[in-house]
């Protein structure tokens, strides 16, 4: 082969080459560009205000108001308070609520340092170590699902028995950081990767002022937040408005709403008095608030009041920030 006829050869199989390498980078670059403008956008838009926090440290137990949680997988913390960490439990391990001893949400349980603060009426403070590290774990039932507390001890124990004034003894047991949570697609199909310690079934609950304030229009007396026992609650927006936020984001918080709250009887336990009616507001929201028939395999008769939702993304929330709706 001549000199000129090997020239050509070569600059021909470098064409040859950067043609393709150029075909494969406008390939990539228009590939990236289709992901681009296939990926539909996020639509943000301002649906209200936080205008309270609140934690349960106690299931059951009394609220306890903050300015601002970080908000966990696993629901919301402040400081050594972690929302339904500690739960009261017969001595064979089986759950307490409200439904079956209402003058439970008259406990206030808080933390100051690494102490426990008990308070109830009539009752004398009580304080005890968050961390017992010698005392035993006590496999416990919530709901039909096995889950494992640390007992809180004998004084707690004798603490709670005098004060529900039952014959039974009660103990009180906490949730620690490596015991396994329960997941809640046991107790509610729609959630799949969420887990909880001693809620009913959802790491977070939100609810707004203005459903709140719906329902008491309706009522001969007007009932609270409080009653509800929500994490989150909204101002600044219309009543019933939560039902349609299928994805909010809250501070760096990203929330992903899973189904409607379904009430019971613990509804009808006034917040104040710890006193049960058994029959309002639980009635007057049946007269309305019922699902769609073709929900009722989910919900069955359990009127809805207030969102469900699982942690997309962590981070801290406080009161007065805007909450977004985001739709895509």
């Amino acid at each position: 082969m001549g000199l000129k006829e090997l020239a050509v050869n070569v600059l021909s199989q470098n064409k040859k080459a950067a043609l393709l390498i150029g075909g494969a980078g406008v390939a990539v670059l228009g590939f990236g560009l289709g992901y681009k403008y296939l990926r539909k956008p996020e639509k943000v838009v301002r649906v209200g205000v936080v205008s309270q926090v609140l934690i349960h440290p106690l299931k059951s137990g009394k609220a306890v108001s903050v300015a601002l949680a970080e908000c966990q997988k696993m629901g919301l913390k402040f400081g050594e308070l972690q929302d339904r960490h500690w739960l009261v439990v017969t001595d064979d391990g089986h759950m307490v609520t409200g439904r079956q001893e209402p003058r439970l949400v008259l406990v206030s349980l808080t933390c100051e340092g690494v102490q426990v603060c008990l308070n109830g009426p009539n009752m004398e403070e009580l304080r005890f170590p968050v961390k017992q590290p010698d005392n035993p774990i006590i496999d416990c039932r919530v709901f039909g699902a096995d889950i494992q507390g640390r007992d809180c001890g004998e004084e707690v124990s004798r603490w709670l028995t005098r004060y529900l004034g039952a014959e039974k003894t009660f103990r009180l047991v906490h949730f620690e950081p490596q015991m396994k949570p329960r997941r809640s697609v046991q107790m509610e199909p729609l959630f799949s990767q969420s887990e909880v310690a001693y809620p009913d079934v959802a790491p977070v609950m939100l609810l707004s002022e203005a459903s709140v304030k719906n329902l008491s229009s309706k009522l001969e007396k007007d009932v609270t937040v409080e009653r509800f026992r929500p994490n989150i609650v909204i101002s600044d927006c219309e009543a019933f408005d939560e039902d349609s936020w299928e994805e909010l984001q809250i501070g760096s918080v990203r929330l992903q709403r899973v189904m409607s709250c379904g009430r019971c009887i613990f509804t009808t336990v006034d917040p104040e008095t710890g006193i049960i009616n058994r029959k309002e507001p639980l009635e007057t929201l049946k007269s309305y608030r019922l699902c769609d028939p073709s929900e009722k395999s989910i919900y069955k008769s359990d009127p809805l009041f207030g969102q469900l939702h699982t942690v997309k993304k962590t981070g801290i929330l406080q009161v007065g920030d805007m909450v977004y709706k985001i739709s895509r």
